[in-house]
């Protein structure tokens, strides 16, 4: 009779994908070809689609990777006090479908200056964690997220990295991926070197979020070099028509390290037509991934 350990153990060597990722961008690609794929997240865009519609959409898409957000009421209905027959009912539709269903993304900081509402924020991660495996997604994000004036910085990073060990130690068991993101004063990426410096845990991993901040002054390939051995398998990506940010660079640094992890397209605004709007993102996307590949 399998036990529960043991599968949880099957299920922890399933999600792993951000492990492979991060060791694909310490070896080096031998031969360039893209291993990337296309994916959404609801954020602002698909807040209102229930689950039927987003799988729907998303296959329409080709965008075969999603991420739910938590804490905006969305249609989708998957929050942390639905039942059991809920959990398993999305699991199903999910599996039943062509499209897989990457984890979570939640707003619990690792800031917190107060410990008290730093210990709610790991304990209510953790309750996502397992959310997140009863669904049958693969893992949660999390926020670094700012630093502050109160605090030395380092005391913050060491807070981030030990809060991380902490939660990665705890989604080792429900076989999930803990995703740190790229995100607020405490998360950049030179940052979240200093925070991976300390970190243990080897299901914890570095979600990019595409921000400016880090492309300043022409310095984004220094600075995701020096996280791309963290990487884990997802990011976020904003409007690929704006400025600011190096997206081909990007593409091409990561084509180049073999990272086989998925773009989830995670938009702002209010467009008339969204789908009509994410098909273009997709175009553009498809553009980007032709251009890395045809690189002298």
């Amino acid at each position: 009779m399998t036990s529960t350990a043991d599968q949880s153990r099957r299920d922890f060597l399933a999600a792993g994908a951000g492990l492979v990722a991060s060791a694909a961008c310490l070896r080096g690609a031998p031969t360039r070809k893209n291993k990337m794929t296309f994916g959404f997240t609801t954020y602002l865009w698909g807040r209102d689609w229930d689950i039927p519609t987003l799988i729907k959409n998303c296959t329409e898409l080709k965008a075969y990777g999603v991420e739910l957000r938590m804490e905006y009421k969305s249609a989708h209905g998957v929050e942390l006090e639905i039942e059991p027959t809920r959990r398993a009912e999305v699991k199903k539709r999910f599996a039943d479908s062509p499209i897989k269903l990457l984890g979570l993304a939640t707003s619990e900081r690792l800031d917190w200056i107060d410990p008290e509402k730093l210990k709610q924020a790991i304990e209510k991660a953790k309750r996502y964690v397992q959310l997140s495996h009863d669904v049958g997604g693969h893992g949660i994000r999390v926020f670094p997220n700012d630093f502050h004036k109160e605090v030395p910085q380092e005391q913050t990073i060491t807070q981030v990295a030990r809060s991380l060990n902490e939660l990665g130690e705890f989604a080792a068991g429900y076989g999930q991926l803990i995703r740190i993101e790229n995100h607020g004063t405490a998360g950049r990426l030179a940052t979240l070197k200093q925070v991976f410096d300390s970190v243990t845990e080897k299901n914890v991993g570095v979600k990019l979020n595409c921000d400016a901040k880090d492309a300043a002054d022409g310095a984004f390939e220094a600075n995701f070099n020096l996280v791309k051995n963290h990487l884990e398998d997802t990011l976020h990506f904003h409007d690929l028509k704006a400025p600011g940010f190096p997206y081909q660079l990007q593409t091409s640094l990561l084509m180049d390290c073999g990272w086989p992890g998925c773009w989830l397209a995670e938009m702002d605004g209010k467009p008339a037509d969204p789908m009509a709007e994410l098909k273009e993102q997709r175009r553009l996307w498809d553009g980007l991934i032709a251009a890395s590949l045809a690189r002298a």
